[in-house]
């Protein structure tokens, strides 16, 4: 009767599911030393945007309903009127995205009728195409119910706990499903390799009110010691994190001026904590009540096709974190939200970001650095081929006075901008309120090259500010090929210099003739300071 029993599962997971696991795409190699290029994408050479850019309404995908029920947003074609080629995708891969509210609401996607569920399964049996082959777990075999109100917690921490033991396996998240998780940590070593294939909507519950009390609420899906995982696949994962982004805390940007408070002990979305060899590939992220993805003491990490969104004015949701972390390619995604769509904090090395859109955000940054008196050490970092619009900064450099330690070997290269505030700026009197006080100590910034940033900037600051500290200059900055032209009918502004020595090696719009030549002796002062 058993038996009777596993071939009748056997045909009906093997029939809807194929039996087979889903690999994402590698991305081998990492720059300084030299690393592989990406996927093709098609990318616009820098000397060939004509300015201002062009922008072009995109299409929006009428299955999914955005952000905001009253939202509405133009996506950049990314083609200027001179070129044929296109830039980084400004829509999510495979679905389509409606934009940013302005008043920080969101909609969760609809969900579609269940179809029925698989019979049950023991808990303690797999199905498998053979003796070697990676299992399917899908986690309704092992009582998910997928109706976006049941807890469905210890399905998804059953079905890893066997694929983890008994791997190599496939944990399925299927279509047309809405699984509700309270916070969890799916815990490793593994066995071998697994992969977490989500093709559904994945969800916490809806807002502080709803969150237990006796369950961690600075994190909700935690990968730890995840070894060789992959999370791939066409669905969504769901903060909902719109109660939590007016919580009191840290203050933000309000509609019409006003401001509002802040999230405090606001989970992270996705955290991916000591684990090596990561690949999460083609999912939508969105809403998270603050950090969209979080990378922490990993290694050997491939992002690549990814979606996040979250309104303009969510705060502290970056959209990828990354600290103590190195080898990380960040490749082919759109990213909007209220925050950096890529942070890079202290301890990051070989960092490479290619062919990505970003914005509307707050650009991509490293740092901050150097918070209360913390040394910082951030070194190889490529961001290139990508387009950032309507964004508060570009590409930024921020750290707090006090710090210690080295950001060098920085490399902007070959990106557009549309409409940024701040396109090239680095600022270390970084300070969230007006009560910081000057300080000698400061984290080094050497050896930074922009190359090739053309587009548009907001006239309500300088296109290029360089505010360096006073006491420890920064050291190498190189401009070569950067135009930068006013959004508004307003006269080119004047660069912001202070402390900074560098060099255009070739001619800038505009101008960049406020940098300092040589290098100043009292650098070697702080030479063992340097990290690398």
């Amino acid at each position: 009767m058993e038996v009777s029993k596993m071939i009748l599962l056997l045909v009906l997971v093997c029939s809807g599911f194929g039996c087979t696991s889903v690999h994402g795409r590698f991305h081998y190699g990492i720059a300084r030393p030299p690393m592989a290029e990406p996927p093709s994408q098609a990318v616009v050479p820098a000397n060939s945007i004509s300015l201002p850019p062009a922008l072009a309404p995109q299409p929006v995908n009428p299955s999914y309903s955005g952000n905001s029920a009253n939202s509405t947003s133009t996506g950049y074609s990314g083609n200027s009127t001179n070129t044929t080629s296109a830039y980084p995708p400004s829509e999510p891969i495979g679905a389509g995205y409606s934009g940013n509210s302005t008043n920080a609401t969101s909609t969760s996607t609809p969900v579609s009728s269940p179809p029925p569920l698989p019979a049950p399964v023991d808990a303690g049996t797999a199905t498998r195409n053979s003796s070697n082959a990676a299992a399917v777990l899908d986690v309704r075999a092992f009582g998910a119910v997928g109706d976006g109100v049941a807890d469905d917690t210890e399905a998804f921490k059953t079905a890893w706990d066997i694929a983890c033991q008994d791997g190599p396996g496939t944990i399925l998240v299927p279509q047309g499903y809405a699984f509700k998780i309270l916070s969890t940590i799916f815990a490793g070593p593994c066995h071998s390799e697994l992969t977490f294939q989500v093709d559904g909507t994945i969800m916490p519950p809806d807002g502080p009110d709803e969150w237990p009390l006796n369950n961690n609420r600075r994190q909700w899906l935690v990968f730890y010691r995840a070894n060789g995982l992959k999370l791939q696949g066409r669905g969504v994962i769901d903060g909902r994190g719109e109660k939590w982004w007016n919580l009191p805390c840290k203050p933000h940007k309000g509609p019409n001026g006003t401001t509002l408070a802040g999230p405090c002990d606001s989970p992270v979305a996705l955290k991916f904590f000591m684990s090596s060899n990561l690949t999460v590939h083609g999912i939508r992220v969105q809403n998270s009540p603050q950090f969209h993805f979080r990378f922490d003491n990993c290694r050997n990490v491939t992002v690549d096709a990814i979606s996040i969104s979250s309104p303009a004015l969510s705060p502290n949701t970056d959209g990828i974190h990354v600290e103590n972390t190195e080898m990380v390619r960040i490749y082919n995604s759109v990213i909007s939200n209220g925050d950096d769509c890529v942070s890079i904090g202290a301890g990051s090395i070989n960092i490479d970001i290619r062919n990505v859109t970003c914005g509307p955000s707050h650009g991509i940054s490293i740092g901050s650095l150097g918070t209360k008196n913390t040394r910082a050490c951030v070194t190889n970092i490529t961001v290139k081929n990508s387009v950032i619009k309507h964004s508060d900064n570009g590409v930024r450099i921020k750290t707090w006075q006090g710090g210690s330690g080295s950001v060098s070997s920085v490399s902007f290269d070959n990106i557009r901008m549309d409409a940024v505030r701040n396109p090239i700026i680095i600022d270390q009197y970084y300070c969230l309120s007006k009560s910081c006080k000057n300080q000698t100590s400061a984290v080094y910034v050497s050896d930074v090259s922009y190359t090739g940033i053309k587009g548009t900037y907001d006239v309500r600051s300088p296109p290029i500010h360089f505010g360096c500290s006073d006491s420890v200059p920064c050291t190498n900055i190189t401009l070569s090929e950067v135009v930068l032209l006013p959004a508004q009918a307003y006269f080119i502004s004047n660069p912001f210099c202070w402390n900074v020595y560098g060099m255009m090696a070739t001619q800038t719009i505009p101008p960049v003739s406020c940098l300092l030549e040589g290098f100043p002796s009292s650098i070697n002062d702080i030479g063992s300071d340097r990290c690398y």
